[in-house]
């Protein structure tokens, strides 16, 4: 990847984390399927979800806090293999 790859702008763009995905009979009952974005006084709007299985929505709300971290985590590599040339 590149350092231009690695850049975080979409992520930075999203609504704030964490997203948590809340399933209809799974987490609660009644009302729909949604992403809810951010917590406390950094809840944003929440998305609501039609058209994908559980699985690929979980994937998604989870995708907010993963991408970040993975990201971090190519960085501090990188630094390591730096330190060793």
């Amino acid at each position: 990847m590149s350092e231009l790859e690695l850049q975080e702008t979409r992520a930075a763009a999203a609504q704030p984390g964490p997203w948590k995905f809340w399933v209809e009979g799974r987490d609660f009952d009644g009302g729909s399927n949604f992403i809810q974005t951010g917590s406390g006084a950094e809840r944003g709007e929440d998305i609501e979800m039609s058209g994908a299985t559980v699985a690929d929505q979980d994937f998604m709300a989870a995708a907010r806090q993963d991408i970040p971290r993975l990201l971090a985590e190519v960085r501090r590599l990188r630094a390591l293999l730096n330190q060793t040339k």
